[in-house]
């Protein structure tokens, strides 16, 4: 199952870094057509679906290799069982926090398919199509954050704290 997840991981990353790299062949296309007198109709609605999509998509990549930014000033002062139990407790209300997320996310694709919405924009895009890059992701990162709290409340060990990570790194 571990393996599974971290290919999922990993895939989600990928396809985060296939947006990217579309927000900017997006970017050159509008800059292109400007110097050659072209206007490129939508280039910039579609670069900001691209962005969406790799921002979400990226999120349990990052999480599952320990890079999300956390806030330790709090985990660092803390030993032991209270570091543990504080610990648990911050990935409970974030796994809870990711899901409620990840269900709005997929609500809000579903809606926007039902009701047949599209972009306001030149090229009348149906908005579920790009809402979806952004439900997917919500969905994987919110499995991230469940398996690192089911991980931690099964006994793995803790991640370091900010004062254990040596600068070279």
């Amino acid at each position: 199952m571990k393996q599974a997840l971290s290919w999922l991981y990993r895939a989600a990353g990928a396809l985060a870094a296939c947006f990217l790299v579309a927000i900017g062949l997006f970017v050159l296309y509008s800059i292109g057509g400007g110097l050659f007198g072209y206007v490129a109709r939508s280039a910039d609605d579609f670069a900001g679906y691209c962005m969406a999509a790799a921002s979400y998509l990226a999120l349990a990549y990052t999480f599952a290799h320990g890079e999300h930014i956390r806030v330790t000033l709090l985990l660092q002062r803390l030993k032991g069982r209270w570091r543990r139990g504080f610990e648990i407790w911050c990935l409970g209300l974030g796994s809870f926090l990711a899901c409620y997320l990840a269900y709005f996310a997929v609500k809000l694709v579903y809606v926007s398919y039902i009701l047949g919405d599209v972009a306001q924009g030149l090229v009348a895009t149906p908005l579920w199509i790009p809402q979806l890059g952004m439900a997917i992701g919500a969905v994987i990162f919110a499995i991230a954050v469940l398996e690192r709290f089911v991980d931690l409340l099964r006994g793995a060990e803790l991640p370091p704290d900010s004062s254990d990570i040596r600068a070279d790194r």
